[in-house]
C-alpha cells in the first residue's frame, strides 16, 4: 500500500482502538438480536424446522485494521477523502458484528426471510439497507427477486443473503451484518476465510484448490435443491394416490 503514510497509520490505529474500547456496545446489540432470533428457532418456533444452526462473531481488530488500510489506500488512489471517523465507524463498517444463519436448501430462504423481517421489527431494529443475495446460479435470481431480495451474480461461486440491521435508537449508531446461507456454502466460506482473509493466499495451487472447492460446494447446494424438489413431488404424488383410492377398496 504505497499510498499509506505514517499519519494514515496513526488514524487507523485510533479507529481500531476505538472499536476495541467499545466492542461491548456491538456485542450487546448482536446479543439482543440473538435473544429474539432464538425464539424463532426454538422447538415449536416458526423456523425450528428450517434453520440448522446460527453463529455469532466479532471482527478481529487486526482484520479491521487491514480493511481500513485498504479503504484508505483506495481513497488515496482515487483522490477521494477518507470519510470514516469515530463518529460513524460503527455505521460505515457494517460487519464489526456478524450473525450467520445456516440452513439446508435454497427455497427455505423464503420463509427465513419472512420471519427474519418480523424478528428485526420485534427487536426494535431497522434494516440499514435493503437485503441482497450473492448468487452463482442465474436460476436463483428469479427465486430471490420473487421474495423481494435483490440478486447479484457473485464470481466467487457461492450464494449468501445479506442483511444489515441498525439500532433504532439514535443514541446507538451501530450496525451489524446478518448472512443467511446453506451449509454447503458455509463449508466453502469458512475455508476461504481462513485461507484468503484478510489477504489472498500467495500459492497458485491453493488458489486453484479453493476455486475447485467453490464449484464442489455450489454443486452440492444445487443437488440438495434438486433432491428436495424430487422429495416434495413424490410426497404430492403419494398424497394424491392415497386420496383417490376407494374407501374400503
Amino acid at each position: 500500500m504505497a499510498n499509506i503514510t505514517a499519519e494514515d497509520e496513526t488514524l487507523v490505529q485510533t479507529l481500531v482502538e476505538y472499536y476495541t474500547e467499545n466492542v461491548s456496545l456491538i456485542r450487546g446489540f448482536l446479543g439482543s438480536f440473538d435473544s429474539h432470533f432464538l425464539e424463532a428457532i426454538r422447538e415449536g418456533g416458526p423456523l425450528s424446522e428450517l434453520v440448522h444452526s446460527r453463529k455469532l462473531r466479532m471482527k478481529d481488530p487486526e482484520h479491521l485494521r487491514g480493511k481500513l488500510l485498504r479503504k484508505l489506500d483506495d481513497a488515496r488512489t482515487e483522490e477521494k477523502a477518507f470519510d470514516i471517523s469515530k463518529d460513524d465507524l460503527f455505521l460505515k463498517i457494517n460487519d464489526l458484528g456478524g450473525y450467520r444463519v445456516l440452513h439446508l436448501h435454497t427455497r427455505q430462504a423464503a420463509r427465513i426471510h419472512e420471519v427474519l423481517l418480523e424478528v428485526i421489527e420485534r427487536a426494535n431494529f431497522d434494516l440499514f439497507e435493503k437485503p441482497f443475495a450473492h448468487i452463482w446460479d442465474e436460476e436463483a435470481r428469479s427465486f430471490f427477486e420473487s421474495i423481494g431480495i435483490r440478486a447479484e451474480v457473485n464470481p466467487r461461486l457461492y450464494s449468501s443473503v445479506h442483511y444489515v440491521i441498525r439500532a433504532r435508537s439514535p443514541k446507538h449508531a451501530v450496525t451489524c451484518e446478518i448472512q443467511v446461507r446453506t451449509l454447503a456454502d458455509e463449508i466453502w466460506g469458512e475455508i476461504d476465510h481462513k485461507i484468503n482473509y484478510p489477504d489472498a493466499h500467495p500459492s497458485v495451487a491453493c488458489k486453484e484448490q479453493i476455486k475447485v472447492l467453490a464449484r464442489v460446494a455450489s454443486s452440492c447446494s444445487r443437488l440438495v435443491d434438486s433432491i428436495m424438489v424430487s422429495h416434495d413431488e413424490w410426497g404430492s404424488r403419494s398424497s394424491a394416490a392415497s386420496s383417490s383410492r376407494p374407501v374400503g377398496g
